[in-house]
C-alpha cells in the first residue's frame, strides 16, 4: 500500500513537540498539536470571569507553547503564515481527532509511564495501519511498545529529532524486533526526501548513536580539560571550527542546550551502560555536578561555563567560569602555537595532521582525544550500528560535525589513529587491525565510478554506502577524475548525461576574477557540446558575495578605471550566464548574498535548499548591487506592473527589499522578496540540490531550450517615482532614521530603479539600466565613508554606521 502523509498529529507541545510541528507545516502538512488541559485557573483568567471548561482555558498550554514556537529566533517555520496549517488541542477533548491522522508522534515528558499511559488512550482512536512514534532520546523503544496491540506495535518506532528539528538534519529510526521492515523503509524514506533530513537506522541501545558517541564526546572532553588544566575559553577554542564543529564549540553548546540535559543523557547512559568499556568517561566531573546543584544550567538560568554580565558603561560583557575556583572572570583571548599553524590550511581534513603533532597543550590534547574517540567508535559496531558510516552520518547530521569520526580518522590514517588509541590507554577493536592486515588502509574510499565505498565489518571488504545513489556529491565526482577544468577559485565538474557544473571553492566562495573566469569557462564549455549549466557546490555556504578585498584595494588607490572594468566584467558575466544558448540552474544553499544572489536572479531557473538565506545586501557596505542586482530586480518588478496592484507600490516594496538589505531567513521568504520566482524550485534536504538542479537542467534542455534576447521594454518611471523616493528618504534622515551617508545610497539606489531622471515613464533597454548601476556603484566607491564600512567589514566582520 502507499502511504501517503496528509496529517500528522503531534502529541506533546513542549519545545521538541511545538518545533517538530512547525517543521511538518513548513513542508505542507496539516497538524493537530495536543497538549495536556490545565488542571486550575490563572489569576488572568479568572479575572476576566473564565471558567475552567473554556476553550481558550483548556488549550492555553497548546497555544502557548505554539506561540513561542512562532516567535522563537532562529524561527522553525520558513514564514510565519505556514503556522495556519497547525491546529491546537488538548487529549481530553480533542484526542480523537486522531482518527483523522496518518501519523502520530508522541513528544511528551521523558518518563515510561506517562508515555505508556498515553499510548493506551491513543489505542482509543488510532485507526489501524497509523504509523505511531516516539521522540525519546533515552527510554529504551521495545518497553514503549510493551503491552500494545499488535497492530500497535507493528506500526510503531522510535523517531529521534534533533533540537532544533528544522535546522538539524538527523533523524535517528529505531525499530523494535515487532516494528514491519516496510514501515521502516517508510520512515527513512520519508524522512530523507519530504522532511531533509540524514536519517540513520539506530539500534535499540542507550542513547542510540548519536548522543551516544557525541556525549562521550563531550565528557571526554571535560575531563581531558580537567586533566591538562585548561580553561572554559580554550577548551571552545579547540573543539570548535578548527576541528570543523559549531562555532559553540562544546562548553558554549552545554550552555545553549542547558546543562540539566547534559547531565540528565550522562547519567543516563553511565547507568544503562554498566559493561561499557569506557563507562569512566560518563561518569561526571565533581565541577559538573557542582554546576548542576547550583542550578548554574546555562542560558536557560543566565550563567553555566559562561556568564553574560554589565561592565562599565552598561556595555554587556562576557565572563567565563573558572573551575578551580568556580568564580567568573572575564572572558579571555585564546592563542596556541599548534592552531596558528593550521591559519592557512582551508580543509578542516589537513588540519588534522598538523593538530595531532604539535608541542603544546593543544596537540597533547588533540592526541588524548583523537586517541578516546577512534577506540570508543571503533568498540561501537555492531553494537550501535552494524556499519561504520551510520556513526559518520549521525553526529555530522546531530551535532554538526564537518568530518564524523571515521571520516577523522581516515584524515589522520588507519594506523595513527591505532597508535593514538594506545597512547591514550584505550584499546582499538579487533577488527580494525584485521582490516589493515587484509591490505585495506582506510574507512572510505571512491570507486572509478564515482561511488563512495565503506568497509563492511561483515563481508571484509567495499560496499556503496546506500542510500545517497539520489545525491551528487561532487567530492566523489572529483576524486574519479570528472573535473574538466580548473583554476584557483573555480572548477568545471562534468555531472553526466550532458550536464556541466561549476563550483566554488574560494574563501566562503567570494566571487573574485578567477570565479569569474570559472563561470565564463562552463558557459564555454557547456554551450560547446553539452546540454545545460549547473551552478552549485557542496560547501557551507553558495557564496557570500563579491570580493570585497578587490573592490576596497581599487577604490583606495583610486585605480577607477580598473574597478570599472572588473564591474564591467562581473555585469558581462551575469549577462552571458542569463543569456546563453544552454540552460544554467543555480543550486543555492546556505548564503547566498550580493554577488552570489545575483548570480541566481540571471539563472533560468534556481533549485534551492530549503535553508537558502538569500539576499543583496550590498546596502550595508555603503553601495548598491552592482552586478546586475539592481537591474534585474527593477526587470523583475516592471514585469508585474500588468498585475493590478499600483506601479509604484510595487516599486517601493522592491526599492526597501534592496536598502534595507533584506536577506530572506529560508527559501520559502526568498520568494516572497523576489528573489525567487515562479518555476523555481525548493529542496528541504540540500544534499539533494544539486541532483535536483541537474534534473531541471534537463527538463529544460528537453523542452527545446532556446537562447533568449536581451528585454529593451523595461518599463521605469523616471522624476516622477523619484521625486516619491527622495522626499521619503530626506525626511528619514530629518528624523535621524538613517545618516547622510545612508540618503546619499538610497538616492542612488532611487535614481537606477527609477531610470535616471527622464521626464516621463519611458521602456529602456537593460544594458541602459546596467550603466546607471555602474556607474552608481562606480560613484559610491569613492566616498570615504563606503570606504571605512568596507574596511569594517574585512577587518571585523561588521558593518560600521556612519
Amino acid at each position: 500500500m502507499k502511504r501517503i502523509i496528509k496529517k500528522v498529529a503531534v502529541l506533546g507541545s513542549g519545545v521538541m513537540g511545538s518545533r517538530i510541528a512547525c517543521h511538518f507545516a513548513n513542508i505542507g502538512v496539516q497538524v493537530l498539536l495536543l497538549d495536556i488541559a490545565p488542571k486550575e485557573l490563572l489569576p488572568a483568567e479568572q479575572a476576566k470571569g473564565l471558567e475552567l471548561g473554556a476553550p481558550a482555558v483548556r488549550n492555553r498550554i497548546v497555544n502557548a507553547a505554539l506561540q513561542a514556537a512562532i516567535v522563537a529566533n532562529p524561527s522553525p517555520l520558513y514564514r510565519k503564515s505556514e503556522a495556519s496549517r497547525i491546529k491546537t488541542g488538548n487529549f481530553d477533548d480533542n484526542l480523537k481527532e486522531i482518527a483523522q491522522c496518518d501519523w502520530v508522534i508522541e513528544v511528551v515528558v521523558e518518563r515510561l509511564d506517562i508515555k505508556k499511559s498515553l499510548y493506551e488512550r491513543v489505542e482509543q482512536f488510532r485507526k489501524k495501519g497509523t504509523l505511531i512514534t516516539s521522540n525519546t532520546s533515552g527510554i529504551p523503544i521495545h518497553l514503549l511498545a510493551e503491552g500494545r496491540s499488535e497492530d500497535f506495535k507493528q506500526h510503531f518506532c522510535g523517531t529521534h529529532f534533533f533540537n532544533p528539528p528544522r535546522y538539524l538534519k538527523l533523524l535517528e529510526i529505531i525499530p523494535t524486533p515487532d516494528t514491519k521492515p516496510e514501515v521502516v523503509d517508510f520512515l527513512l524514506h520519508y524522512g530523507d526526501l519530504y522532511l531533509g533530513k540524514t536519517t540513520v537506522l539506530a539500534k535499540d541501545t542507550p542513547g542510540f548513536i548519536a548522543n551516544r558517541v557525541g556525549v562521550f564526546a563531550l565528557l571526554d572532553a571535560m575531563q581531558t580539560m580537567q586533566k591538562l588544566g585548561l580553561s572554559v575559553e580554550e577548551t571552545d577554542k579547540l573543539t570548535g571550527p578548527v576541528i570543523g564543529h559549531a562555532k559553540s564549540a562544546t562548553l558554549r553548546t552545554s550552555d545553549v542546550v542547558g546543562l540539566d540535559t547534559t547531565i540528565n543523557v550522562a547519567n543516563g547512559l553511565a547507568q544503562g551502560l554498566p559493561d561499557d568499556e569506557a563507562k569512566d568517561v560518563f561518569v561526571l566531573p565533581d565541577f559538573v555536578k557542582k554546576m548542576g546543584e547550583n542550578k548554574w544550567l546555562g542560558d536557560k538560568t543566565g550563567q553555566g561555563f559562561y556568564k553574560k554580565v554589565k561592565g562599565e558603561g552598561g556595555k554587556s560583557e562576557i565572563h567565563a567560569l573558572d573551575l578551580n575556583t568556580l568564580e567568573y572572570k572575564p572572558s579571555q583571548k585564546v592563542k596556541f602555537a599548534t592552531l596558528e599553524l593550521t591559519k592557512t590550511i582551508d580543509k578542516v581534513a589537513d588540519r588534522f595532521k598538523v593538530l595531532v603533532s604539535g608541542k603544546d597543550k593543544a596537540g597533547e590534547f588533540y592526541r588524548l582525544s583523537f586517541g578516546s574517540l577512534f577506540a570508543y567508535v571503533s568498540n561501537r559496531v555492531p553494537e550501535i550500528a552494524d556499519e561504520l558510516y551510520k556513526i559518520d552520518d549521525a553526529l555530522r547530521a546531530g551535532f554538526g560535525w564537518e568530518l564524523g569520526p571515521y571520516e577523522t580518522w581516515d584524515a589522520l590514517g588507519v594506523q595513527a589513529g591505532i597508535d593514538l588509541a594506545q597512547a591514550a590507554g584505550r584499546t582499538v577493536a579487533p577488527w580494525v587491525e584485521e582490516m589493515l592486515a587484509a591490505g585495506h588502509t582506510t574507512f572510505y574510499k571512491v570507486s572509478a565510478a564515482g561511488v563512495r565505498e565503506f568497509y563492511d565489518i561483515a563481508s571484509k571488504g567495499y560496499q556503496p554506502v546506500p542510500g545517497v545513489e539520489n545525491f551528487i556529491i561532487l567530492d566523489n565526482l572529483r576524486a574519479s577524475g570528472k573535473v574538466l577544468w580548473k583554476n584557483s577559485g573555480a572548477s568545471v565538474i562534468d555531472l553526466g548525461d550532458g550536464i556541466l557544473n561549476v563550483e566554488f571553492h574560494s574563501k566562503m566562495n567570494a566571487m573574485g576574477q578567477d570565479v569569474i573566469q570559472g563561470l565564463l569557462k562552463g558557459i564555454e564549455m557547456a554551450e560547446g557540446g553539452y546540454r545545460g549549466l549547473v551552478v552549485g557546490n557542496d560547501a557551507p555556504a553558495f557564496s557570500a558575495g563579491a570580493n570585497l578585498g578587490l573592490v576596497y584595494m581599487q577604490a583606495v588607490e583610486q585605480e577607477f578605471d580598473e574597478l570599472n572594468l572588473m564591474i564591467s566584467q562581473f555585469q558581462q558575466a551575469m549577462m552571458r550566464l542569463r543569456y546563453s544558448s544552454i540552460p544554467v540552474v543555480g543550486a543555492p544553499h546556505g548564503l547566498a548574498l550580493g554577488g552570489g544572489c545575483e548570480l541566481n536572479l540571471h539563472c533560468d531557473r534556481v533549485v534551492a535548499a530549503a535553508e537558502t538565506y538569500m539576499g543583496l545586501v550590498e546596502f550595508g557596505v555603503g553601495l548598491i548591487p552592482g552586478g546586475g542586482g539592481t537591474k534585474e530586480m527593477t526587470l523583475r518588478t516592471a514585469a508585474k506592473y500588468e498585475e493590478g496592484e499600483p506601479e509604484y507600490n510595487l516599486l517601493r516594496n522592491t526599492y526597501m527589499t534592496i536598502s534595507t538589505a533584506k536577506v530572506s531567513t529560508s527559501a520559502a521568504e526568498a520568494f516572497d522578496l523576489g528573489f525567487l520566482r515562479r518555476g523555481d524550485e525548493i529542496v528541504v534536504n540540500g544534499s539533494r540540490v544539486i541532483a535536483q538542479a541537474k534534473a531541471a537542467a534537463l527538463e529544460l534542455a528537453d523542452a527545446g531550450y532556446t537562447q533568449p534576447t536581451q528585454k529593451t521594454n523595461v518599463k521605469v518611471h523616471g522624476k516622477g517615482a523619484l521625486a516619491m523616493f527622495r522626499t521619503g528618504v530626506y525626511a528619514m534622515q530629518q528624523g535621524n532614521y538613517i545618516s547622510k551617508h545612508d540618503e546619499l545610497i538610497a538616492n542612488k539606489l532611487a535614481y537606477v530603479m527609477c531610470g535616471g531622471d527622464l521626464s516621463a515613464p519611458t521602456e529602456v533597454s537593460e544594458q541602459y539600466l546596467l550603466d546607471l548601476e555602474r556607474d552608481a556603484f562606480l560613484s559610491l566607491c569613492g566616498e570615504r565613508k563606503t570606504l571605512e564600512r568596507i574596511q569594517s567589514i574585512l577587518t571585523t566582520g561588521k558593518p560600521l554606521r556612519n
